[in-house]
Formats: structure tokens, sequence, C-alpha cells
């Protein structure tokens, strides 16, 4: 597990929205010395802030009053527009917002647009990692935007992510988060197929794991999601299927805009809509094994839950 920089409690951060993703990177946040300060609309969300030792706030506008920086981490453009909105009416001149979010670039574009005129610098900083990985601070930062200000939250980065990227103007940040999820929408499918096959012709599935994910074979997305499928662990949700398919969109759209021939992509969507179809939607994207045993005939097991 990747160590914590400790910094001065003197600096404060705020996160808006506390979901998977938001929760973890509040509570290693709080780790890594910062004051934290946080908004999410569900009670529990702000619950596990405190629980933490972060402070929950009852608004945006609240968090963006008491913190130095923002870190946001929403679920869709409709969120993104109204924190904006409440950002604006707190009047943080010169406050620097690091956006998260695996969102539209045309939305980050006009939530960019919007906070430039009230002297608020918007940066594109999508996040390579599953839930599981933000809690071990296993994160990538894609970085775009004003150089200045990715210097600024350098420490903020370093404080829930493993590493930082910078990929040049805004909006590369957003593209290259994409250009990385079309590989993990291949990749998870690939992992459930292969632990698959393996297991059917005698082997020891969390053998499987054990020395593929260490070979020429395996992918960080093997490391990551074929213990989950072994285990049949995808009723903890570290990314749902739900939540995937907003991405799987994105991706689709982004090679659609640019011409890109995308058998392979083509060929795992069906998948993830299966899931879909089965009831996975609030479950991990590890549940495409389960998907795969459907279309063999077989019966899958429930999913189980690991022990507390």
């Amino acid at each position: 597990m990747a160590t914590t920089k400790t910094v001065s409690t003197q600096v404060s951060v705020g996160m808006i929205g506390l979901g998977i993703m938001g929760s973890a990177m509040s509570a290693n946040l709080v780790k890594a010395g910062f004051k934290v300060y946080g908004y999410d609309p569900v009670t529990a969300a702000r619950t596990r802030l405190k629980k933490a030792g972060g402070t929950a706030c009852a608004s945006a506008s609240e968090v963006a009053q008491q913190a130095d920086m923002i870190v946001l981490s929403l679920p869709s453009e409709a969120a993104l527009d109204a924190v904006c909105t409440e950002l604006i009416a707190a009047k943080p001149s010169g406050m620097v917002v690091a956006e998260t979010s695996t969102l539209p670039e045309t939305a980050k574009m006009r939530a960019f647009g919007v906070l430039a005129k009230h002297k608020i610098t918007l940066l594109d900083c999508p996040l390579s990692g599953t839930g599981g990985q933000a809690v071990t601070r296993d994160l990538a930062i894609y970085a775009s935007g004003d150089s200045k200000a990715i210097k600024k939250m350098a420490a903020v980065f370093e404080g829930f992510a493993r590493v930082r990227y910078d990929v040049g103007a805004f909006g590369n940040g957003i593209r290259m988060k994409l250009v990385a999820n079309l590989l993990v929408a291949i990749h998870n499918v690939s992992t459930a197929e292969a632990i698959l096959m393996g297991e059917r012709s005698g082997l020891d599935a969390a053998t499987i794991v054990k020395v593929i994910a260490d070979g020429a074979g395996g992918s960080r997305m093997f490391a990551v999601r074929g213990p989950l499928m072994v285990d049949r662990l995808w009723g903890e949700a570290t990314m749902k299927v739900s939540t995937w398919q907003k991405d799987m969109r994105l991706i689709n759209d982004m090679l659609t805009a640019t011409d890109t021939p995308s058998p392979l992509f083509a060929t795992c969507m069906p998948i993830y809509n299966a899931a879909m179809a089965l009831g996975h939607g609030s479950d991990d994207t590890a549940s495409v094994y389960s998907v795969l045993e459907h279309m063999m005939g077989r019966k899958p097991k429930a999913a189980t839950k690991k022990a507390k």
C-alpha cells in the first residue's frame, strides 16, 4: 500500500460528492493531515465523512466558504451544473476546483467557462482506478488545465492518489480517461472469460488469478477484479454496473466522434447490457462473470459478502 504524506492541518480541502470514490478520497485526505469539509445530498455519505474525521457541511456553498481548495466527485452533468451555481453564490474568488468525475467534455467545458467568469479556476482531473483502489490511495490522476493551478493542488492530489500525470490543456484529462476506460471495459470482460475457461478446464480459479496476474497475460483489471470474480464479491461494488453504463456511453461517443474502429469494445458492450438485464445494476462490474455463466447455461451461485 502506498504511504501518505502528512501536511499542515491548516490547509483545508473541500470534497463535494461523497460517493464510493469521494468518500475514500476524503478519508485519505484526513489521514494526510488536511482539514476536510465535505458535502453530499445523501445523509449516510455525510455521516461516513464525520466518522472518517472530516466535517460535514449542509451545502456545496458552505464547503466553498470553508475550504482553500475543492475537489469534485459528481455523478452527472446536472450535479456539476448545480454545484457550479452554488460555488458562484459563495463567491470564492481565486479558488481552484479539481473536477475528477467522468462526465462529457462538453459539460466540463461549460462549467469551466461559467466559473472562469467569476475568477474560479476549474481543472479537468479524472481518475483512473476503482473504489477499492481509491481506499488504498492507488489512483492515477489525469490532470489537465492551468499548470499553475495544478501545482497549487499538488499536495492535495498526493493526499489521495498514487501518481499524477499532467496531460496538457483542459479537456485532455477526460479524453485520456476514456482511453483508459475503453481498456478497462475490455480487460474486465476478458478477465471473466479467461478465468471461466480455466476453471472449466479443471484448474483452480484462485490459482488462475495468482499465476496469470503475475505473467504476460495479466493486467491491472485482472489483478483487481479477478479475485472479486473468483470469490463472487461483486455485491460489494467498487464501480456499479449502472454507473459504468454512463462511462460506456461516453467511450462510444468518443469512438463515433473520432471515426475509430472498435471491434473489441463493440463486442463487450452487450455483456454489460446483459448485466443490467440480469439485475446487476447495483453490483460491481466484476458481475460480468455471472453474465458469462448465464450464457453457458450454468445457474450462477449467489454473490457473497466479504467477512467483516
